[in-house]
């Protein structure tokens, strides 16, 4: 998230909670902390908010009712009172703490904060922030010691990497708020923080769709497709350009003008069309046939879409389109692919 400068950090407590199923105790604060240090305000706020990307929006749910998602309760109580906010945090932690069963879930602090003035869109809004530390890194402190200095280590939170984050807007109260998530620990393992803990779902929203297309669509060109249709490297490559082109220049997405335009090929789309339907059965995710682009989801997903051919350890080569100007052929004299470029300048 940019443009924070102007965020108001109104208040911050933070609870110590363990994992019960290792005799790891709940810790609770009795009041929030006094935020005097306009420099330690400022390294909070950088801290919590940096890592979201406020395009993927989630929202608060529940199987049987959105008034029983514990969480989306508390965090109403907080915006309908502020006077709330220590005895809604300790809820908050108290409930966290029962969801910290899993063997791996780590023992933390969890941060509860209250914003005013958070950018979202065009808007300024209030906002309320559930932040989880779970990774000590060691420090090297430097202090004078008469006329020489001394070394020690001590264990601390590194500010510029947030484990476990949630953002939730004072919006769309009615449909869940929009929330941001973050989780960059336990991704594989437990999934506790977003499933067990928040319960929330994405919002399916045009930014959703680009972003499940593209990631279904480059997991189809790098995997399924060499393993159906043995497509070299170079081939490959060109499809991935041609998927990017497509979501770069079209203002929305035609599943069949994609395939049509891109996989051109009828067993290649066959094969595309079944694909996607066991990408979304594994993946939880319903991707529409037809949706708007959003170009912050294209940009999003560009940066892992590589164009480059890499040969041994000796070449790479960058490959941005013309796929007809490359010819792959096979050296009987040494024994050794090799590719042939064509091209008119050499800068």
């Amino acid at each position: 998230m940019t443009n924070i400068n102007d965020v108001q950090l109104e208040q911050v407590i933070i609870h110590k909670v363990g994992n019960p199923t290792r005799g790891e105790e709940l810790k609770l604060s009795a009041n929030a902390l006094t935020l005097n240090d306009e420099i330690v305000r400022g390294m909070l706020t950088k801290y919590f908010l940096s890592p979201f990307n406020e395009h993927e929006q989630y929202q608060f749910t529940h199987l049987s009712s959105l008034e029983l998602n514990e969480v989306y309760q508390y965090i109403t109580g907080i915006f309908e009172d502020p006077k709330s906010f220590v005895s809604q945090s300790a809820l908050l932690a108290s409930f966290l703490y029962n969801k910290s069963t899993h063997a791996r879930v780590k023992e933390g602090e969890l941060y509860v904060a209250r914003f005013g003035q958070v950018p979202f869109g065009t808007e300024y809004i209030d906002a309320i922030g559930l932040f989880k530390s779970e990774t000590k890194e060691t420090f090297l402190k430097v202090f004078p010691h008469g006329q020489s200095w001394e070394v020690i280590a001590e264990d601390g939170v590194n500010i510029n990497k947030l484990d476990k984050g949630c953002l939730i807007f004072k919006k769309n109260k009615e449909e869940g708020y929009v929330v941001c998530v973050v989780d960059n620990t336990n991704k594989q393992d437990t999934q506790y923080w977003v499933n067990d803990f928040l319960q929330v779902i994405r919002t399916s929203n045009s930014y959703h769709h680009t972003d499940a297309a593209l990631g279904m669509c480059k997991l189809f060109i790098s995997n399924e497709l060499n393993e159906k249709f043995e497509v070299n490297k170079a081939d490959q490559i060109d499809y991935l350009n041609k998927s990017i082109e497509y979501f770069s220049t079209k203002e929305s997405f035609d599943l069949n003008e994609f395939a049509t335009e891109v996989l051109h090929h009828p067993e290649v789309i066959d094969s595309f069309t079944q694909y996607k339907q066991q990408y979304e059965v594994a993946r939880q995710v319903n991707i529409e046939d037809t949706f708007d682009i959003h170009l912050a989801a294209v940009k999003k997903q560009q940066r892992v879409f590589k164009s480059v051919l890499k040969l041994d350890k000796n070449f790479h080569i960058y490959i941005h389109g013309r796929r007809d100007l490359i010819e792959k052929g096979y050296d009987e004299m040494s024994g050794k692919h090799f590719y042939k470029i064509y091209f008119d300048e050499e800068n």
